[in-house]
């Protein structure tokens, strides 16, 4: 997903009182039901990923056939276009009636969303589905880059930092495993690496995930820095990443775009591994053609960064009951097998597995049998994201620094 930038749009929001909080929902799921039967929700969603695009058009169909409930996909190339809709309506006095019903979103957007009083809710304990969610293994799924949820968004994939390698190029034995290891085969292999832009989420969750191991003390990122602490957390990442650039494919000046394109060098033999929000991206590439059958995963030891996306609700959304029944149908044993299988999405389900039925479990132990996806043994633990002010300040110093 592309990097979220709310700075501008909630700029522009300043000097507006915030909106009014809303109370917990309190139906019941079936009133909640009939209430949305013949609504069309406008889901607003990063439009970049076919994958995406092709289980959203999936969920529309489910939702038609299941609750009378339409989904229309609104295709973002920034979350931040919704989150500034929504500023627009409230500043125009729209309190009802908004464009906006269903919004992917996490990191920075939703804690600009929810301080500024624009989300609706809370309303995730109304949702049945939300019971079968792993809310103790996996805490991401409550709280958001350091950012408590409570109840204003419901999640519906997680995603954690993996890298891809051509298993004949840069067989696993020889893969690195630690940032300082990276930094070290990438000079010894000038220009088989890279990573996309940091103005790309993924550009900037590298970065992210080299000041976790970097930095004098990790446990102080999930507060907002100061200006002093910044400087000093960060200067180890800044000695590492000048002494790695140079090493990097075309010596660091140039950047792909997107993790797309990233994948695209490592399919054309530029490239020997690639970061990945996605540790099912090399099965995933594998089955529809975008990566070589020798493509497989690693990850870093001891952890590597992962989040969780939510879908929330804006406080104006015109279509709230159909929004909070799309949510509930995504936390789904049904949808969320179907997001994991690598051949139509591949991403790694927020529900705890040992809450579902032997049926419900057997669609899970589907999508882990192709060759390319990581066994469960091989999963490092989940590092929490770093607090969003400290992602928008490394984003700034990297541009400033390839500027130069």
């Amino acid at each position: 997903m592309p990097l979220a930038r709310p700075i501008l749009a909630i700029a522009a929001a300043l000097s507006l009182a915030l909106a009014p909080a809303h109370a917990a929902e309190t139906r019941s799921f079936e009133e909640i039901a009939e209430a949305a039967r013949g609504q069309t929700v406008f889901w607003n969603a990063w439009g970049g990923d076919p994958g995406t695009n092709a289980f959203i058009e999936w969920v529309d169909g489910e939702m038609r056939e299941r609750y009378g409930v339409s989904v229309t996909h609104v295709k973002l190339t920034d979350t931040a276009e919704a989150v500034t809709r929504v500023l627009a309506e409230r500043a125009a006095g729209r309190a009802e009636g908004g464009s906006v019903d269903l919004i992917w979103i996490n990191g920075p957007n939703f804690l600009a969303m929810k301080n500024e009083g624009l989300l609706h809710g809370p309303f995730v304990e109304a949702l049945p589905n939300f019971a079968l969610v792993d809310t103790i293994d996996k805490p991401s799924n409550v709280v958001d880059f350091t950012v408590p949820v409570e109840g204003l968004a419901a999640p519906w994939r997680i995603a954690q930092i993996a890298f891809l390698h051509d298993g004949e190029r840069l067989p696993r034995e020889d893969a690195p495993r630690s940032i300082e290891a990276l930094g070290d085969w990438a000079r010894a292999n000038p220009g088989l690496t890279t990573h996309p832009t940091a103005r790309n989420f993924l550009g900037a969750t590298f970065l992210k995930q080299a000041l976790y191991a970097l930095a004098p003390d990790a446990e102080i990122l999930s507060a907002p820095p100061t200006d002093a602490l910044y400087e000093e957390t960060t200067a180890p990442l800044w000695d590492w990443y000048e002494a790695l650039r140079p090493s990097l494919w075309r010596e660091g000046r140039e950047f792909p775009e997107s993790g797309a394109a990233l994948d695209q060098l490592l399919a054309d033999g530029e490239i020997d591994m690639a970061i990945t929000f996605n540790p099912a991206e090399a099965a995933a590439g594998i089955l529809d053609g975008r990566l070589p059958e020798t493509t497989r995963v690693f990850f870093l030891d001891g952890g590597t960064i992962g989040n969780t996306s939510f879908v929330a609700i804006p406080f104006n959304a015109a279509n709230k009951e159909g929004a909070m029944v799309v949510a509930n149908f995504l936390m789904s044993p049904l949808a969320q097998a179907r997001a994991q299988d690598p051949a139509r999405l591949g991403a790694f389900t927020v529900l705890a597995l040992d809450r579902l039925t032997e049926d419900e479990r057997a669609a899970f132990d589907m999508t882990d049998a192709h060759p390319a996806m990581p066994a469960p043994g091989e999963i490092v633990p989940v590092l929490p994201e770093p607090h969003p002010d400290w992602m928008t300040r490394l984003v700034a110093d990297w541009e400033a620094r390839v500027a130069r």
